[in-house]
């Protein structure tokens, strides 16, 4: 059933998954402090529910995943309002890449400047072969706001992303898999059924493993290789405080499918 926030995002749960759609089409689902701030409220949503263990985000329509930021919104601000702007986007990615459940990004069109930004967010970026992605910024004279410099060099390096950056291209599907920007390119007519396969998949693990593995890649990518490896340490002895480690043990010795309980 889906849940009302607000017409700009719309929230459907499908236990164990949530459904959460980017719902502009007629602005190519661009994003403004609107939907910043609605996707804020679904996270924290996402966050308290425990029958959600992972989510698909996606955009409405055919066209777009999201096209940017909202240029008609953007063209009122000064350097203020553009700072309070950009806060108000970082508080909502930090959620969502925070998030201690799998996200899944369906890119299913235009998936530019913040669009991109909002897709490297999510934990596994899944891509139609319509799919176009870039940081087109310097063509409005302006830099990404929504962490583009900082994401997308961590993701394929610096060097590319300095180039994609500085010349505003926009990369094919395939372009941005050879690159590592996303993790796979389906037809447009699979994207969903695939999202909700690999999300179910990730759903039947189990949910304290995933935010520990979560947890310890995020934080060990900032840390040097050797505090890295100890935070894992860290991150899998606390494996072994859950109920499911046992379950998950005891089914491997029992030739038999665990059944996690997620505690």
């Amino acid at each position: 059933m889906e849940r009302p926030f607000s017409e700009a995002v719309r929230y459907r749960p499908e236990y164990p998954l949530a459904w959460v759609e980017l719902h502009r089409p007629p602005a190519l689902n661009a994003l403004n402090k609107e939907v910043f701030e609605t996707l804020g409220q679904i996270m924290d949503q996402i966050a308290s529910d425990d029958q959600v263990r992972a989510v698909i985000l996606t955009g409405s329509g055919e066209k777009a995943f999201a096209a940017g930021a909202d240029v008609e919104e953007l063209r009122q601000l000064n350097t203020i309002a553009a700072g309070k702007f950009a806060l108000v986007a970082n508080a909502t990615q930090e959620k969502l890449s925070g998030l201690p459940k799998a996200t899944i990004a369906a890119l299913n069109g235009f998936t530019l400047g913040g669009g991109c930004e909002l897709a490297m967010c999510c934990d596994i970026r899944i891509a139609s072969e319509k799919a176009k992605l870039g940081q087109p910024e310097i063509n409005l004279g302006i830099i990404p706001g929504g962490g583009g410099t900082q994401r997308l060099s961590r993701l394929v390096g610096i060097a590319k992303a300095k180039e994609l950056i500085f010349t505003g291209r926009i990369l094919s599907a395939q372009e941005a898999l050879q690159i590592g920007l996303v993790n796979m390119v389906v037809k447009p007519e699979e994207l969903l059924d695939k999202a909700k396969q690999l999300a179910l998949d990730i759903a039947g693990k189990s949910g304290p493993a995933i935010a520990l593995a979560k947890r310890s890649i995020a934080e060990g990518s900032e840390m040097p290789l050797s505090g890295a490896l100890h935070y894992e340490i860290e991150c899998f002895a606390q494996c072994f405080a859950t109920e499911d480690h046992r379950e998950g043990i005891e089914a491997f010795l029992g030739k038999r499918a665990p059944i996690f309980q997620h505690r």
